[in-house]
């Protein structure tokens, strides 16, 4: 008699219940019963209380911020992360693997970390700090110090998910049509980006996310001063230390919210064009 040996998902009935009953209490307890935290008590004072703890002109200004850093942030780390990737994936060079290493350096990097080295390289008795001051540049306590230290925490998402997936596409496409007359900038354009749309995507994503919930390395630079430096996160932390509760958790809500809707946004984008997506990944 001919035995065939089980694949690992061919298990009993057991295993897969404890799997799956693992993953949803995890799921209940760390995820969903946080999220139903904050919104409960945001709204535990009721809608308008709320409205108008998010419509005072510290939580606009640091909303305004908040979505200021992500429009300047963004872009740049698609510009980057294309680069990068296109890089990487598609040419040999001396360095590859250093670039590589510090590409995924901030994520072994604290973001506190990371602040603390603009205030050293920028602030005031930093290595830059007199040239600064006698040309009148503020970059910690200001604007461009959050700009960098956004920067430095985010800009791995988009080229971390382009990578692997140029690797994986190789460079025949790319090679045939160079080989027909196209140049390198329409190469990319009619070539290259249409095979990676769907990663970028979810590479934009994930960095909008990152930048709008980022605390630690904005909270060094910016100088915690309300109504100019204070981002969402920041402006939560302030009013809960003031022990204003439903401005600080209406805050916190708003700001979950807006992560919740790039997670159904991503969902919405897999239901639709689930196809078209796995047969990128495929080739």
């Amino acid at each position: 008699m001919t035995r065939y040996a089980r694949t690992p998902t061919e298990g009993g009935t057991a295993p897969r219940l404890l799997l799956i009953g693992t993953a949803i209490v995890f799921i209940v307890l760390f995820l969903l019963l946080p999220l139903l935290t904050v919104f409960s008590n945001a709204l535990e004072s009721g809608v308008p209380a709320a409205l108008a703890a998010i419509g005072t002109p510290d939580a606009l200004a640091a909303i305004r911020l908040t979505l200021l850093v992500a429009a300047i942030t963004v872009p740049v780390n698609i510009v980057f992360g294309l680069a990068a990737s296109w890089a990487v994936a598609k040419h040999d060079f001396r360095g590859k693997s250093l670039l590589t290493a510090l590409i995924d350096l901030p994520f072994s990097v604290s973001p506190v970390v990371a602040g603390l080295a603009f205030v050293l390289i920028f602030g005031l008795q930093g290595w830059f700090g007199p040239w600064l001051r006698a040309h009148d540049i503020r970059i910690i306590f200001a604007l461009p110090g959050i700009l960098l230290a956004t920067l430095f925490v985010s800009f791995p998402f988009v080229a971390r998910e382009l990578i692997p997936l140029m690797a994986d596409q190789g460079r025949d496409e790319e090679e045939a049509a160079i080989s027909l007359g196209a140049s390198g900038l329409a190469t990319f354009l009619r070539v290259t980006l249409p095979n990676i749309k769907w990663g970028l995507l979810y590479g934009v994503l994930l960095c909008n996310a990152r930048i709008m919930g980022e605390f630690g390395a904005v909270s060094v630079v910016s100088g915690h001063i309300r109504g100019l430096t204070d981002t969402m996160p920041l402006h939560v932390e302030v009013l809960y230390n003031d022990y204003d509760f439903v401005g600080a958790f209406a805050v916190a809500a708003l700001l979950a919210l807006l992560a919740v809707v790039t997670l159904v946004f991503k969902s919405l984008l897999e239901w639709r064009y689930g196809d078209e997506i796995a047969a990128t990944h495929r080739h």
